[in-house]
C-alpha cells in the first residue's frame, strides 16, 4: 500500500516510498514452518491414545496462532511506509492505531546506517538519523539498502536546500550573512558549481 498522495503538501513530490525489508517476515514464517514440521511429526509418529491426542491438538493450535501471527506482520507490513520526499523523512505504521515520525529535511544533521554480516548478505539494515528536532534521534529498522536510502536522503537534502536557497535570494532576505554562509557551504560540499555560486551570490548581493 503506497504512502496516501492526499497527505503530501503542495507541490511535494516522493523520491521513494519504501516498506520493510522481506527479513520483517522471519520470525512468524519461522514459527509457522517450525508447527507443520512438528504437524507431520506427530501425525507419523508412533504415539497414540490420550497423550498423542493431546499432543496432536497442541500442534494444531500452534499452527493456527503461527499462521495468524504471520497475517497480521503481513497487515503491518503493507501498512509501514519509510518515505523520503522532496521536503521530508516520513514513517508511518499502523493497521488500525496509526503512529508517524516527520522529519523535515532542513532539520536533518546527519544520517548513519548499519548491517550486520548477515544484513548485508540479505540487503537489509537500520537507518539512524540524528536532527535538530525534539526527539534529537530516529532509528529506523529493516530498511532495504540503507546505503542506498542513505545516499539518497544526502541527495533530497542537498536539492531541497537548493530550493530553499533559491527561494530566499528571490525575495526579501532577513540575514544575508547567514544566505552567504549556506552559500558557500553548498561550494564546499560541491551542491554547487563555482558558476552557480557566482550567480546566486549576485542575486543575493543585489537583493
Amino acid at each position: 500500500m503506497p504512502y496516501p498522495k492526499k497527505l503530501l503538501n503542495d507541490y511535494e513530490t516522493v523520491a521513494v516510498d519504501l516498506h520493510p525489508h522481506w527479513w520483517y517476515f522471519a520470525e512468524p514464517v519461522a514459527a509457522l514452518v517450525g508447527s507443520i514440521v512438528l504437524g507431520i511429526l506427530a501425525i507419523v509418529s508412533d504415539v497414540s491414545g490420550t497423550f498423542g491426542d493431546i499432543l496432536k491438538w497442541l500442534v494444531a493450535i500452534l499452527i493456527v496462532v503461527s499462521a495468524i501471527w504471520v497475517v497480521v506482520r503481513y497487515l503491518k507490513w503493507i501498512t509501514t511506509n519509510f518515505v523520503i520526499t522532496s521536503d521530508r523523512l516520513i514513517f508511518r505504521a499502523g493497521v488500525i492505531a496509526k503512529m508517524g515520525v516527520e522529519i523535515p529535511l532542513e532539520r536533518v544533521n546527519t544520517v548513519h546506517f548499519s548491517q550486520s554480516i548477515f544484513e548485508r548478505m540479505t540487503g537489509s539494515g537500520d537507518l539512524l538519523i540524528e536532527s535538530g528536532g525534539e526527539d534529537g534521534q530516529q532509528s529506523f529498522s529493516d530498511i532495504r539498502r540503507p546505503d542506498r536510502v542513505q545516499n539518497l536522503i544526502h541527495s533530497q537534502m542537498e536539492e531541497n536546500e537548493k530550493r530553499r536557497f533559491t527561494v530566499n535570494t528571490g525575495g526579501s532576505t532577513s540575514d544575508v550573512a547567514t544566505q552567504l554562509e549556506k552559500l558557500e557551504g553548498m561550494l564546499e560540499r560541491g551542491t554547487l558549481s563555482p558558476e552557480e555560486f557566482q550567480s546566486q551570490k549576485d542575486k543575493l548581493l543585489g537583493s
